[in-house]
Parts: structure tokens; sequence; C-alpha cells
């Protein structure tokens, strides 16, 4: 599905300069299983990278500065490698001068370069757009001028420069970008970075996203508030239960034997919290049996905990999973990402899909007045060079 965008990104650079470019990376966006706001939460996540991508045709250009051109913004900008890097009014090139700022800062030597892009992830749907630009761009510099980069370091620099840009994210998103393995799902301790694939063999079923359309402003300041109340939690816990150092050691018989002593609010969010972990680990064992069904019954309880007891899911969210819960077709479904809109994922049966995705658009246009979207999404593999 990817050789069009490759296709059209190589044409591109060739009208632009003249020649094909000396290399083509391609960097995809990622999906999240299971593992919803645990990442900070000393728990594991289950993300994956998936077959949408960025495509970036680059090559050396002998000089020292650098012209990067965005097809589908239809801009271009251009910045000199001798000068001091610094945040640009134009948002989107701040992610490529971010990336450009961590690898002098961090000692690595390169010249100018010409790069053109162009992608399929679609933006703002929580497909993680951003962390592929950042590590796609870190690996086409490392290939143009054979820097020794590591790939959890590609995925460091990554959300470094991201956090330069402004934006507070984990690690999670840029390290499924550069890791993801076709049908693998990756269990990753977002603390120690240690991790483990699993298999993801979804032969009987499709992965679709269903892309409510909406975003609700709550986020940021509903986000610092739950890691507030979580660390009052776990500072309750551990105040009762020494032996325990994080939310990954209690159990849920641990955390209600000690439900009195704990605010109502704080111990829902909690609850989520220790029993999201173990989800996790199940989960793992469900993709390991090849059992997609027990997985989508983890994913329809994820959700439940999501919108009942830590609070984040909103009405179109809830909808959309209630009704999905009625067809037998769809074996699980939960939202996706921080919350408060954005999409769900969804676990269907194989010769469903297009039945389904009118009967919800329908529905959902019914019931809210807005245009529901769908994106089909495969595992595929993490940032890697395209060669013919």
């Amino acid at each position: 599905m990817n050789e069009l965008l490759i296709q059209t990104t190589s044409q591109f650079f060739q009208e632009k300069f003249g020649q094909a470019p000396q290399k083509i990376v391609l960097s995809p966006g990622r999906i999240n299983i299971i593992g919803e706001h645990v990442d900070y939460n000393d728990g594991y996540v289950l993300p994956a990278a998936i077959d949408k991508v960025i495509c970036f045709a680059l090559e050396k250009n002998n000089t020292k500065k650098s012209r990067v051109i965005a097809i589908d913004l239809n801009d271009e900008f251009e910045f000199d490698l001798t000068k001091e890097i610094q945040l640009s009014e134009n948002v989107w090139t701040n992610y490529v001068l971010g990336v450009v700022k961590q690898l002098q800062d961090n000692g690595f030597s390169f010249e100018g370069f010409n790069c053109v892009f162009s992608s399929n992830i679609p933006v703002g749907s929580g497909l993680s757009s951003s962390a592929a630009l950042e590590c796609g761009m870190i690996f086409g510099i490392k290939e143009l001028f054979d820097l020794k980069i590591e790939k959890k370091d590609i995925a460091l620099l990554g959300q470094k420069a991201e956090h330069w840009v402004g934006i507070n994210c984990g690690i999670m998103d840029q390290f499924s970008s550069v890791h993801g393995l076709e049908n693998k799902v990756i269990k990753l301790d977002c603390n120690t970075l240690e991790f483990s694939y699993h298999d993801a063999n979804f032969k009987d079923y499709s992965l679709i996203l269903f892309d409510s359309n909406v975003k609700h402003s709550l986020f940021t300041s509903e986000y610092n508030t739950r890691r507030i109340e979580c660390e009052t939690g776990l500072s309750i816990i551990k105040q009762n239960f020494p032996e325990i150092k994080s939310f990954r050691d209690c159990s849920e018989e641990q955390l209600l034997s000690i439900q009195d002593k704990i605010d109502p609010t704080v111990f829902k969010r909690v609850h989520y919290v220790v029993k999201e972990i173990k989800r996790v680990t199940q989960a793992c064992e469900a993709l390991d049996n090849g059992n997609i069904e027990f997985l989508g019954q983890l994913l329809f309880e994820t959700h439940d905990g999501l919108s009942a007891e830590y609070e984040v899911s909103c009405a179109e969210l809830d909808m959309l999973v209630n009704a999905a819960k009625q067809e037998d077709a769809i074996v699980g479904s939960r939202l996706m990402g921080g919350g408060f809109g954005g999409c769900t994922i969804n676990l269907i049966k194989k010769g469903y899909e297009n039945e389904l995705k009118n009967k919800f658009s329908s529905h959902y246009l019914d019931t809210f007045g807005i245009e529901l979207k769908f994106y089909d999404v495969k595992i595929g593999n993490g940032t890697s060079i395209y060669t013919t």
C-alpha cells in the first residue's frame, strides 16, 4: 500500500533536485493494543508499528545548508547548520530542527542535505505522526552520513526533540516506531526500556480504528490531575505495604484490603492502573496462544476501566464501544490514546468490515451529527531503508 507514496515522493524529489534520491526511508506510525495511561505509572505498554508511514527521500548536497520540503503541506524551509538552531513559528519545521539540534548537541557531525517527505499517516488521529517524523529524520541523516546510532538512541533522541518542541511525551511512540516488526507487538517497560516481542497473528481478524472526529479540551488539565491522583494513591499503598515499590508490585487483593483508607476518586484511579498492568501481561499470553477472542475481552475491560474508573472517555467514544459490544463480529474495542476523543481500536472478524463501517457511520452521524472516519491498519516494520 506504500508503493504509490514512495513513487510520488521519489518523483517529487527528482523534479526538485534533478536526480534520484540517495536514500529512501520509511518511518511508521503506531498503535497501542493495550496498556493505556500506565506508561507513567510503572506499568507496561503493548504498542506496534503499523503499515502507515512517512516516506523520506534524501541526498547529501555538499554544503552547510539543508533544505526540507513537506509535500503534503505544500511548504518548505532551509536552515544553516553552522548557525544556532532555534524554535520557529512554523510548527512543523520545529520537529525537523529539534532532531538536528539533538544530533548536534550529542556530538554527531554531518553536513547539508536535501529532503522531501510525504505521509499516509492520518494527522491528529493518535497514530503518532510526530514520532514517525522525528525518527525517520534521524534515521535518514544517520544513513546518509554513516553515523553510528543504535535503535534505542534514535528513539531517545526523537523523544528529546519532541520535548524541545514543547511536548512532554513519553518514550512509547518513538520506541515502537523504531523497533516495530511485522506481525509482532512490543511489550515495553517504559522505565528500563526492556522489551520483548510477542506474536500478533490476526489472520482471521482486521484491526480497524474508528476515528470519533472529536477532541475535547479537557486532556491536558485532566492528565496532570490523573498523575497527581495516582501518586497520592501509590504513597498510601506504600505506607500500608512497605514491600511495594511500584504499582506493578501491587495485587488487586492488597488494594481492596485498604480501600477504606483511600479517597474514593483516588481509589478508582489506582484500581484501574493495577488491573491494567495485569491485563497487559494477560494480553501477551493471549497473543502467544493465538487467543484473539480473549484479547478482545481484555480490550473491552480496559475501556470500561478508562471510562468508569479513570474517567478519560467521552460520550462519543463510549457510544462506539457500547455499540461494538452488541456486534458478534467485533471481539474487542476500546478507546486508544489519552482519551477525551480520538480513536477506538477494534478487532473485527474478517468479512464483516464494510457492513460494520456502514452501520457505525450511519448510527454515529444520526447520534452526534459527526462523520466517523475509519483507518484499516496492519502491524508492520519499524523505521527502515527502502530498497527496490
